[in-house]
């Protein structure tokens, strides 16, 4: 799971700023999930090999007991409650305030993982300057400044060195390639809980008739014809704008570390309601973890004909970016339609894990060029040489050779399209890179 990192503090003290700095994109918000509300922002950030979640709250008075600052309050604390780590962000230059300690003082208390930030710090001297602010009771005070960058590697070195333990050059955490994760996911309400209580035969998990009823991602081994599979029940993101309890906006975290974690994730879709932007949101974030995937459209047993044409249609409009994925039709309260979905399951975390030889992926790609040429771009052509493996789950292909900065996104998808055909990736993303070798006149000619 990526470790998760909440950042907390008064207003205006550059939380935001810091949150852009450890996202290195501003536009790496994910708000078309359930609670991301404006004060409240979830992005991804990377330090070396390590991936993390960041969640920027908004100004936090622990002490607010009415109106917007209580929920704002009431979002912070199940921020700090769902962190591995909280950064507590104070003002360099304003110095310390009445409303840092009593922040400080409700962090204390917690004993949860704390670093205390001094931002905006910026050619200040620190001896003098943040002295004031040990005064907090929380330890070392790291020195920042969010907006010039200056001091945020040593600050998630600090941060994530206790929270992932390093490992060595060319070593990754084992996993157990005959254990297939399956992480069931969708909106609130579409039976992903019934789905795996049938499954297992048995009233495992919680399911009731009111949206929200999961609060947290919930792993259940399971086996099947001798396949093992780790099950995991995600609490449904739900469309902005409709979750009113603080727990529930917190599920959205989990969510998201349970279809990163996971090898194959199943998008349940209720065919009751359609296909919905929500439903596309979530597929929109399945595709970009590179999560293999299969679609399962539930409660398929209660519409009529005309109902099904139409969510039929809606698949191939909405979900037309995961065409590469099985669609099953299924209805989890009666087992129907639930035997294919396993060999659906299997064959995309096959897909996913393929391997690809050198020779056979450089012969695929000298006779796709030999069907057809890359389009000339100006007095560019691009010569396609070899390609091998660049890595699995999901399947990456090297293409090496030059001008490959010319290739079209229609000659991609005409090289993607031969590449899945012949090694079977069905129900997997496929990740093409290209690499052009350098120039070797290029310094001559330039001198």
């Amino acid at each position: 799971m990526k470790p998760v990192i909440a950042l907390v503090g008064r207003p205006n003290v550059g939380k935001s700023t810091l949150f852009n700095r450890l996202t290195k994109t501003r536009d790496a918000i994910v708000a078309d999930f359930a609670g991301l509300t404006r004060d409240r922002h979830y992005g991804n950030g990377k330090h070396g090999r390590i991936e993390f979640i960041v969640i920027d709250t908004g100004g936090f008075e622990p002490d607010a007991s009415s109106g917007i600052y209580m929920e704002m309050a009431k979002q912070t604390r199940q921020a700090v409650a769902e962190a591995d780590v909280v950064l507590f962000v104070v003002d360099a230059r304003a110095g310390i305030s009445a409303q840092d300690h009593e922040i400080a003082k409700y962090l204390r208390k917690l004993g949860k993982s704390c670093v205390l930030l001094a931002n905006k710090a910026e050619g200040l001297k620190e001896g003098a300057q943040l002295v004031e602010f040990f005064e907090l009771g929380l330890g070392e005070v790291v020195p920042i400044s969010a907006s010039h960058g200056q001091g945020i590697k040593p600050l998630l070195d600090l941060a994530l060195t206790a929270l992932v333990p390093e490992q060595p050059d060319g070593e990754f955490a084992e996993v157990d390639p005959a254990v297939i994760k399956l992480a069931v996911a969708g909106r609130p309400n579409v039976g992903k809980s019934t789905l795996i209580n049938t499954w297992l035969g048995e009233e495992r998990l919680v399911a009731f008739d009111m949206p929200g009823t999961t609060r947290d991602a919930i792993t259940v081994p399971f086996e099947r014809n001798g396949q093992k599979f780790e099950l995991i029940d995600t609490a449904g993101l739900r469309r902005k704008g409709r979750v009113f309890e603080a727990i529930e906006k917190f599920s959205v975290v989990k969510t998201l570390q349970a279809i990163e974690s996971a090898g194959v994730a199943l998008l349940l879709i209720d065919a009751t309601q359609g296909v919905t932007d929500q439903d596309a949101h979530i597929a929109g974030y399945i595709l970009e973890s590179g999560r293999a995937v299969v679609l399962a459209v539930n409660k398929w047993d209660a519409i009529d004909e005309y109902q099904r044409e139409l969510v039929k249609r809606s698949l191939e409009t909405r979900m037309g970016f995961l065409k590469f994925a099985t669609v099953h039709f299924i209805s989890a309260q009666k087992r129907q339609g639930l035997g294919p979905l396993w060999d659906s399951i299997a064959q995309a975390h096959r897909a996913a894990n393929r391997k690809m030889s050198t020779p056979v992926l450089t012969r695929l790609l000298l006779e796709a060029v030999q069907f057809q040429t890359p389009k000339k771009s100006g007095m560019y052509r691009p010569k396609l040489r070899y390609a091998h493996q660049g890595g699995m789950n999901p399947p990456i292909i090297v293409i090496h050779g030059n001008s490959l900065e010319h290739v079209t996104d229609a000659y991609k998808r005409f090289l993607e399209g031969r590449f899945r055909k012949e090694f079977d990736l069905v129900g997997t993303p496929l990740k093409i890179q290209f690499k052009s070798s350098e120039n070797p006149f290029t310094e001559k000619e330039s001198r």
